[in-house]
């Protein structure tokens, strides 16, 4: 069994999947679900599997059902990839907090957005990054959204993170080509940059991003683990004309707020039931879209068994 460091040489690369939380019909979280998807995801090629993100509807979660999702992914997995666990939060010592309790349920790695609705200064995110990385007890993943947090996370801050032993990367949800081109110099043996923009990732990954930290590998995993491989290898090509069929794939998942086309792909494939209030199924008006996405989705993943 490998065992992943609480500590600074850990490299996160290639497709990494931000887990949806399936739920039964009732509500609950569905454990058997869970853990098909899991095995899915490793049996596709999957590099790491990040657990309890806002694509899994983290803020719906008790602290017993967060643990206990966490713990049930780590026991699943067994070592074989590393789980990161959403931990960032409005406050830093709840962010800590967070940290200390994904770390005790079994997760490796803190993805940590940016402090959500509260818009702290570039200087308090400073600040609050390095008390998580110093007192939350993993190795930190920045995580910069800006379009749900109303927080930009700059590239100049991220360089002076960078630096920290305990900040291992970033998962930069930007595409625009601007950000990208200020943050390659960043990148190092010690700091990975993860592109969080499923239709831009390969432009990035060919700039020196590692890898995708990917809500559309939820339903394509395989696709994504070729495409990563194939950007890592220079196979233009093949990436590029893999990549131009799984485009409607990208434009279904931003039909509706994340994740709920993605749950109603899912939900086609026999992986939970619905999402939490305040997030609603799928409007009926997609509902056809997403039967022609689904078998997409089929298609393509079996043509590269």
């Amino acid at each position: 069994m490998t065992v992943f460091p609480q500590a600074t040489h850990l490299y996160l690369s290639g497709s990494i999947t931000a887990l949806a939380t399936p739920f039964t019909a009732a509500g609950d979280i569905d454990f058997e679900s869970w853990k098909r998807h899991l095995d899915a995801q490793l049996a596709a090629g999957t590099r790491a599997l990040v657990v309890a993100g806002s694509t899994g509807e983290a803020a719906t979660l008790s602290d017993q059902e967060y643990s206990s999702l966490i713990r049930t992914a780590a026991d699943q997995v067994g070592g074989r990839v590393p789980v990161l666990a959403g931990t960032g939060l409005s406050g830093t010592a709840k962010t800590i907090a967070q940290t200390r309790l994904a770390r005790d349920s079994g997760a490796n790695v803190a993805l940590v957005v940016t402090p959500p609705y509260v818009r702290p200064t570039q200087a308090g995110l400073l600040a609050h990054y390095r008390a998580v990385a110093e007192q939350g007890g993993l190795p930190v993943v920045l995580y910069n959204v800006p379009g749900r947090t109303g927080c930009d996370l700059l590239p100049e801050t991220v360089a002076e993170l960078a630096s920290h032993p305990s900040i291992v990367g970033l998962k930069e949800a930007r595409g625009d080509e601007p950000r990208w081109e200020a943050l390659y110099p960043i990148a190092s043996s010690s700091f990975a940059l993860l592109s969080g923009d499923d239709p831009t990732f390969l432009r990035a990954m060919r700039g020196g991003a590692s890898g995708v930290i990917s809500v559309a590998s939820n339903v394509v995993p395989r696709s994504f683990a070729r495409l990563c491989h194939w950007a890592g290898n220079g196979q233009d090509q093949l990436a590029d004309t893999l990549d131009g069929q799984l485009r409607a794939v990208y434009d279904f998942l931003g039909v509706e707020s994340n994740p709920i086309p993605l749950k109603a792909l899912l939900d086609r494939m026999g992986i939970g039931r619905g999402l939490r209030l305040p997030l609603l199924d799928l409007s009926a008006e997609h509902a056809e879209l997403a039967n022609r996405v689904a078998s997409l989705c089929r298609d393509i993943e079996s043509h590269l068994q």
